[in-house]
């Protein structure tokens, strides 16, 4: 039940002349100090319409509504407080989330539609480092969000796999190269090709020349360039791959840049027989005065398509494949104005998800304050950062608990899931200074935090096994279990919440809420006692630990019984 709905039912007949029942609903107030009550109308707000003191209408309201539902309804200044009845309602929560369990807080609002989300995005035959972490986890948890209401997501990894940058690497290997290098260790070695290209270049520029050459063979399908590209392609995906599978990140499609090759002269071609070209100093592009945005460059003068001839054939193909209720890619802050420009040329187009396109920019990640640069060789490879975490987390754990069965998994779920969550408990806008140690605590707004409040739970239950865990629910009367039972109750609201902003941390931050009030609860009360209420007691056990796995799941973070 929304029992902010019930507050607004309740007041409805007597302000039926002045508001309507979603007026009154959006009113409604959750003081911060519980002892003023669990939601509360502010009747100062009808002062003009009534022309009385707010003291005074909140006094007449309460004796023109039903109070019978609620524990007391009282009148405090200008607000009228409500309390709910703690029995019932505890009882209706728990009852629901066990009843429901990890399905608690689902909801078919998406009505099934499709959602390409294009995430992470790493170049070919580049490292992957700390800088695709948000894009990669941002565009998972939103994945995870937006099936938990309903929708179905498509996570696209648009890779950086075609460029003059591909003439270059060739152009390098076959000088340089040598394959089993390449397959012990396909990025470390690409990149040091790469590299040793941009040196001797400098002195021997006819490299260029050699180097434009391969592209133009690779562009006109010259076999063995193809057959390079290729496998350059595929042994970085098997190296990136190991890195998603670390953390626990899967995509439905990798169609990079290059399968967009034959679909841009269509795109071309639209523009043109639209009107919608237009010359400027040599070059084609779209007037976009009308939106306040600077001309969107379709084709150089020279006539080389750009990256937002490519965005719009992806575009285009998203529409024709998927119908998409929404287009989301989730790319740094940095790119606003661009994917405004490509929002408006899609909508001048008439593409029908035009409208549904959103760009979910994130800010920066830096060490000490410094952003991070592949040129200033500011780089942290991701890989190594995993590999830190779980050590860290390894340690940790051979120092608490030492007896601790499958150590090395349970490692691997605490440290890695101390940087997913380290980097999603942030709003995506906020930019994060990177800071190992204080993600892997076990104490504070942390993963592992988070993590240890649901193996504690896990830890009560297995205690009381003999007890059969009510499904119902049971009604609760005890007054520290009041703050955890209201917080289980959110967990459907932050669900609609998180996907109506696209913002991940709304869960994360929800996390760090429930499981700081269950510890304090586990902390003030005697859970195992054997009394009427010991049922009812693991029942709101239960609920949390089920939620708080949820709420992990949903980030994309793993949650252990056992730390």
């Amino acid at each position: 039940m929304d029992y902010k709905q019930f507050v607004a039912d309740t007041l409805a007949p007597a302000l039926t002349d002045v508001l309507s029942v979603e007026d009154i609903y959006q009113k409604i107030e959750r003081p911060k100090d519980t002892s003023k009550g669990d939601y509360a109308f502010p009747a100062f707000t009808l002062a003009k319409t009534f022309k009385k003191a707010p003291q005074q209408i909140a006094a007449d309201l309460v004796e023109q509504i039903d109070t019978s539902k609620f524990e007391k309804v009282e009148v405090a200044g200008p607000y009228l407080n409500f309390f709910l009845d703690k029995a019932a309602f505890s009882a209706q929560i728990l009852g629901e989330v066990l009843t429901q369990g990890a399905d608690y807080g689902q909801n078919q609002a998406g009505n099934n539609g499709n959602v390409p989300i294009d995430m992470s995005s790493p170049n070919i035959a580049k490292p992957i480092s700390m800088g695709h972490l948000r894009s990669t986890v941002i565009g998972n948890s939103i994945a995870e969000i937006l099936k938990k209401n309903g929708y179905n997501p498509i996570k696209d990894n648009h890779l950086g796999d075609w460029g003059t940058q591909f003439g270059k690497l060739i152009t390098a290997y076959l000088k340089w190269g040598n394959e089993e290098d390449v397959k012990k260790d396909p990025i470390t070695n690409l990149v040091k090709y790469y590299v040793k290209f941009h040196k001797e270049d400098v002195e021997h520029p006819e490299l260029d020349d050699e180097a434009r050459e391969w592209f133009k063979k690779l562009e006109d399908g010259d076999e063995q360039a193809h057959q390079l590209w290729a496998w350059f392609r595929d042994e970085s995906l098997k190296a990136f791959n190991a890195i998603y599978d670390k953390l626990g990140v899967k995509f439905d499609t990798y169609n990079g840049e290059a399968f967009y090759n034959d679909k841009m002269q269509a795109v071309i071609d639209e523009l043109k027989d639209k009107g919608l070209l237009q010359e400027s100093q040599g070059a084609q592009v779209v007037d976009l005065s009308k939106y306040d945005l600077n001309p969107a460059l379709i084709l150089k003068s020279d006539g080389a398509s750009l990256y937002i001839t490519r965005d719009i054939a992806t575009a285009i193909y998203r529409e024709n494949t998927y119908h998409p209720a929404m287009n989301l890619y989730v790319v740094g802050s940095e790119q606003m104005y661009y994917f405004k420009q490509l929002k408006a040329v899609l909508t001048e187009m008439g593409l029908p998800s035009a409208k549904n396109l959103h760009h979910i920019p994130f800010g920066l990640i830096t060490v000490d304050g410094k952003k991070l640069s592949t040129r200033s060789g500011r780089i942290i490879l991701l890989d190594a950062v995993l590999d830190d975490a779980i050590a860290m987390a390894q340690k940790q754990i051979a120092e608490k608990n030492p007896d601790l069965p499958n150590k090395d998994q349970v490692a691997k779920q605490v440290g890695v899931g101390a940087i997913i969550f380290g980097d999603l408990k942030n709003e995506r806008m906020n930019s994060i200074d990177f800071n190992l140690e204080e993600q892997l605590k076990f104490e504070g707004e942390t993963g592992p935090y988070v993590q240890y409040a649901h193996a504690r739970a896990e830890s009560i239950l297995r205690k009381a096994s003999d007890v059969t865990v009510p499904t119902d629910g049971a009604k609760i009367s005890d007054p520290e279990a009041w703050e955890t039972v209201k917080a289980l109750a959110d967990f459907p609201d932050i669900v609609v919440e998180a996907l109506k902003e696209f913002e991940p941390s709304d869960v994360a931050k929800y996390a760090i809420r429930l499981a700081k009030s269950f510890n304090k609860y586990y902390a003030h009360s005697k859970i195992l006692a054997d009394d009427a209420e010991k049922p009812a007691r693991l029942a709101l056990v239960k609920s949390v630990s089920t939620v708080l796995k949820e709420s992990l799941r949903l980030l994309g973070v793993q949650a252990p019984d056992e730390m």
